[in-house]
C-alpha cells in the first residue's frame, strides 16, 4: 500500500495551509472494543507534543486530546478513512506507527494510524504542516495501547 514513505516525502505531500486557525473537536462514536482502546490511549498520551502543553478546551472526552490552542488534536475511535482504499494514498510511519496522510487546502494535515484495531486520527495546524515530530511523540502511546491487526 504506501508504507515506507520518509518524513521527506511527508513535507513534500503535506504543502503549505492557508490558515492557522485551530480545529474544532468532534468526539467520534467508536464500537465498545475501539473504545476500550482509546481510554487505554488517552491514559498513556503525553503531556506535551512539539513543546505545546495538553489543553483542557474543546469536549471532555477520553476519546479526544488536544496540545496548545488546538495546534494538534487527536480523536481515537474515528471511522475507517475512504481514503485507504486507494492505492495511491500517502502515508508516512513516524517511530514504529504507520499513517494515512490526508491533505486539504484549507486546513493543516491529517492522518489517521493504518493496520491497527482501532483508528487514531491526528489533525495538525498549519504551523506543524512540515512537522512529523508530532506523530513520532504520539506514538509510543499508540503502540501501547491500540493493537495492530
Amino acid at each position: 500500500m504506501f508504507l515506507g514513505l520518509s518524513v521527506a516525502a511527508l513535507l513534500a505531500a503535506a504543502g503549505c495551509s492557508s490558515t492557522d486557525a485551530a480545529v474544532s473537536i468532534t468526539v467520534p462514536t467508536p464500537s465498545p472494543e475501539a473504545a476500550g482502546y482509546c481510554r487505554a490511549l488517552h491514559k498513556e498520551l503525553p503531556r506535551t507534543v512539539a513543546g505545546l502543553d495538553l489543553g483542557d478546551a474543546g469536549p471532555k472526552s477520553e476519546l479526544t486530546a488536544e496540545w496548545g490552542d488546538g495546534e494538534i488534536v487527536l480523536r481515537c475511535g474515528v471511522p475507517r478513512p475512504a481514503k485507504m482504499d486507494d492505492p495511491m494514498a500517502k502515508g508516512i510511519e513516524a517511530d514504529g506507527v504507520n499513517w494515512l496522510l490526508e491533505q486539504s487546502d484549507d486546513a493543516g494535515p491529517r492522518f489517521t494510524t493504518t493496520y491497527r484495531k482501532a483508528y487514531v486520527e491526528v489533525t495538525l495546524s498549519a504551523a506543524y504542516a512540515h512537522d512529523a515530530s508530532p506523530l513520532a511523540a504520539l506514538a509510543p502511546a499508540v503502540r501501547r495501547t491500540v493493537p495492530g491487526l
